[in-house]
């Protein structure tokens, strides 16, 4: 992660009701630095979730999560028990990409779809990558037609502070990035939608890497870019836990968001798994690329800047171990025309 030098306050609120947020945090706990990637800033406050509340969420919605932030170890084969959901089936069919894909009407208290994901892919993990897919935009522009505009506008630096808040590493990970995030999505049937989110990163002992996210609140409007204001779509829950298995990784995918402006659930939904989709296919393509491929490719550009040569010495290994064939089927390739009515919102 790039060094940022500018000083802000963490605030850390107690949970209370729906939201992972208070109307008024407590008193500053810390001093974090935090620049926006445009200019430099005297500092800005920037609260964040009660963790707590959050993971567990988390965990209860994802049984992978829960069997990642356990200290576990393997991916979907390796669960036990059943879940404490009732969740509605929308798709089961391994030789696809996504190949479970599953719905709560009502989490949260909220009427608004819980989606699951579930995929497994061949390759090295390295949740950077996967999360690099959703924060950068030229990345996101592959397979998102609608986003229009998508950066970190507050990367927090100071993870040990971060950290210190979470408190206990074996259950939470380490936090190895977090930020509060903009997106803003093109104009096309529906009007353009705008999302202000904090989210981050989080890295465990067993191998496995989760990203998280919630949507900001109305009184951390003074984050939003300048410029004109659109409708406010907003993520309740998102979490994406990568977990590694003998050939690759598996992914289970949450995303509850309420898309604004009216729009009712029966046509934002099929829009949301179509785009979701299309991110893993993305997905596939890139982590089973094999040689020459961008992943190759970028793993070399490393290899030879010279940096985090242990680590990358390590990927190598792993990235050795794979022998993978290329055999995408129409269906897995083509990426969904129908989707492009609403994107995914989330950059951490």
């Amino acid at each position: 992660m790039k060094s940022f030098a500018t000083a802000a306050i963490i605030l850390i609120s107690t949970y209370s009701g729906v939201d992972a947020f208070t109307a008024t945090g407590k008193s500053p706990l810390v001093a974090a630095p935090v620049a926006t990637r445009k200019e430099w800033t005297t500092g800005v406050d920037i609260e964040l979730p009660d963790f707590d509340t959050l993971f567990d969420r988390v965990q209860t919605a994802s049984p992978l999560a829960k069997h990642v932030m356990e200290g576990n170890s393997g991916g979907f084969e390796s669960l036990a028990g059943s879940d404490s959901l009732k969740w509605k089936k929308l798709e089961n069919n391994e030789r696809k990409t996504v190949h479970r894909i599953d719905k709560l009407d009502s989490y949260q208290n909220i009427k608004t779809p819980l989606l699951r994901f579930r995929s497994s892919i061949k390759g090295p993990l390295i949740g950077e990558r996967f999360s690099h897919f959703i924060m950068d935009l030229e990345e996101r522009k592959k397979w998102d037609d609608a986003c229009a505009r998508n950066e970190e506008v507050y990367p927090i630096d100071d993870l040990d502070a971060v950290n210190t808040i979470l408190g206990d590493e074996e259950k939470y990970g380490t936090c190895t990035r977090v930020g509060v995030g903009y997106t803003q999505t093109k104009q096309s049937i529906i009007s353009p939608r705008e999302q202000l989110i904090i989210g981050g990163m989080q890295e465990f002992q067993n191998g496995a890497t989760m990203l998280w996210g919630t949507e900001m609140e109305e009184q951390h409007n003074y984050l939003l870019p300048e410029g004109q204001r659109h409708t406010r779509a907003k993520s309740h829950l998102f979490a994406a836990t990568l977990a590694p298995t003998d050939d690759g990784f598996d992914v289970e995918y949450l995303l509850q968001m309420d898309v604004g402006g009216g729009v009712p659930n029966f046509l934002a939904t099929p829009a949301l798994v179509d785009a979701i989709k299309k991110l893993f296919d993305h997905t596939k393509r890139y982590f089973e690329g094999g040689e020459g491929s961008e992943l190759d490719m970028h793993l070399k550009s490393l290899s030879s800047s010279g940096s985090d040569l242990e680590v990358l010495r390590e990927i190598d290994e792993i990235e050795e171990s794979f022998t993978v064939e290329m055999d995408f089927s129409k269906e897995a390739a083509h990426l969904h025309d129908d989707a492009s009515l609403l994107p995914l919102f989330f950059t951490p």
